[in-house]
């Protein structure tokens, strides 16, 4: 199947997330990685969704449930500060960050807050633009090389898994929180 652009859940299908696990989905804007999480962990998982803009929530929260989604969960959150999901620590055996890098003003704050909410072991999809695209991206200035990003990773105590197809538009890597 030809990817042209980015497809969520072929994206969390390299994650080998499945029922029952608990999702932040950090950033989550629209909702396009948190149904397709909810949709894979079931009714026995939770798929956390946390955004700094408050308005979004409530729409993704409708339509999730309209979706049949009764185990999305919806936060008002600021991932740039510790604790700033207000999720617990240690909780999530996935964290998604989709499109999400770019905009972050304090990246290694976010880092922080996707290692402290990982169990050990937990992973963390990483997704973001890999060009500005003539304006349908980000500015050219906010773009964050897949290299950069995986060694602000790596330095923040998470270890590379695997690099994922993210489509025509994007790259993505797994990255999962070192044993302790």
């Amino acid at each position: 199947m030809e990817t042209s652009f980015l497809n969520p859940t072929e994206a969390l299908g390299a994650t080998h997330l499945h029922e029952g696990m608990n999702v932040a989905d950090l950033g989550c804007g629209s909702g396009f990685f948190t149904r397709a999480a909810a949709r894979i962990v079931g009714e026995t998982g939770v798929v956390w969704a946390v955004d700094v803009h408050r308005d979004l929530l409530p729409r993704l929260k409708n339509l999730a449930h309209a979706e049949g989604l009764n185990n999305v969960e919806v936060i008002h959150g600021d991932i740039e500060h510790t604790g700033g999901s207000h999720l617990p620590a240690d909780n999530f055996d996935l964290c998604i960050l989709s499109n999400v890098l770019f905009a972050a003003d304090n990246k290694q704050a976010v880092v922080a807050e996707v290692r402290r909410l990982l169990k050990n072991g937990g992973r963390a999809l990483v997704i973001d633009w890999s060009a500005s695209f003539g304006g349908m991206g980000p500015h050219k200035d906010h773009v964050i090389t897949a290299r950069a990003a995986r060694q602000m990773f790596e330095e923040g105590g998470l270890a590379w898994v695997d690099d994922i197809n993210a489509g025509a538009y994007h790259w993505g890597f797994i990255v999962r929180k070192k044993v302790q």
